[in-house]
């Protein structure tokens, strides 16, 4: 009675206030506020931003005016042919590390899913690659594939499986695009490794022991349980490393800032190149742009297959 009473005393407002969170709805949407406005004002406003520089004639410290898609054109009209070697790198660049990342993930986590000595151990130095910043982990690498001191061309040599000096890593253009690719295997894999590793973690012990009664093998195992009740994370972890490689920046410019002869340059090299030490901010802008239809695809087909009954 008292509590009655109480409630039909209370100010509107307080009552009002008492509606909103008893409603899961607009409770969800107070609390979501907040972040909405963090990423409305960090990325919204950025990408937005981004948009209006490669319509413009911008240069960094003077902001332009209106021309149109000019910026678009100039790209594809590209004559050195710089642009199309960049998408053709930056498709190659993802395509191949995913691949190896996906796979040599899927392997790691399955070995550390099992029981061994020090096994905690192992999976906390898993995650060492992601420790090290990335400039310092690339730096390293570059003096690893350095021509004269060279750490894995001393390997390769005093093993006898290449002869003296060595390959020049980062001065063939072929053997340039491997050194790449190779560290961004030996930093992403991890990623893929942990995260397979979580979802193995919550698949039910008893569906693989009542496969076992049933006479599976272990590959039948993996193709029958495993994979499809990693499914979810797979897509998720495959559509997040995907982004985050078609956009790389860091790593590459480090190592080999697209050269020699742009034969490792990538998309985000060269946006950098003509918007900060070229001064076209609207041209980077542009560039930056160019694979921004294609991710949205991307996402889609994943979110669909995410979406979509087994």
């Amino acid at each position: 009675m008292g509590t009655a009473v109480r409630a039909k005393t209370a100010p509107a407002w307080h009552r009002r206030r008492v509606r909103i969170y008893d409603r899961e709805a607009p409770l969800g949407y107070l609390l979501l506020a907040p972040t909405l406005v963090v990423l409305g004002i960090f990325l919204l406003y950025p990408f937005l931003f981004g948009i209006w520089l490669s319509v413009t004639d911008s240069e960094l410290g003077n902001l332009g005016s209106f021309i149109g898609l000019d910026n678009f054109r100039f790209e594809w009209r590209n004559t050195d042919g710089v642009f199309y070697t960049a998408v053709v790198n930056t498709f190659l660049y993802t395509g191949i590390t995913t691949v190896f990342k996906l796979s040599l993930g899927l392997i790691m986590a399955l070995l550390l899913n099992q029981a061994f000595p020090f096994r905690r151990f192992v999976r906390a130095a898993l995650l060492l690659p992601y420790i090290i910043p990335t400039v310092l982990s690339y730096e390293a690498w570059r003096w690893m594939f350095d021509p004269t001191f060279s750490v894995i061309n001393w390997l390769l040599v005093n093993t006898h499986l290449a002869p003296y000096p060595g390959p020049n890593w980062l001065g063939v253009p072929f053997n340039a695009m491997a050194a790449l690719m190779i560290v961004n295997v030996w930093r992403g894999t991890p990623f893929y490794a942990i995260a397979f590793l979580a979802g193995m973690q919550v698949i039910p012990v008893d569906l693989y022991e009542a496969a076992r009664v049933d006479g599976a093998t272990r590959w039948q195992q993996f193709t029958n349980i495993t994979v499809p009740m990693l499914r979810p994370v797979l897509l998720v972890v495959l559509l997040l490393s995907t982004i985050l490689t078609f956009a790389d920046f860091q790593g590459p410019f480090v190592l080999t800032n697209g050269a020699p002869y742009n034969s490792t340059q990538l998309l985000s090299i060269w946006a950098y190149q003509w918007g900060i030490p070229g001064g076209a901010i609207s041209l980077g802008a542009a560039i930056s742009l160019v694979l921004f239809p294609l991710l949205t695809l991307v996402v889609a087909g994943v979110l669909f297959l995410l979406r979509r009954p087994e």
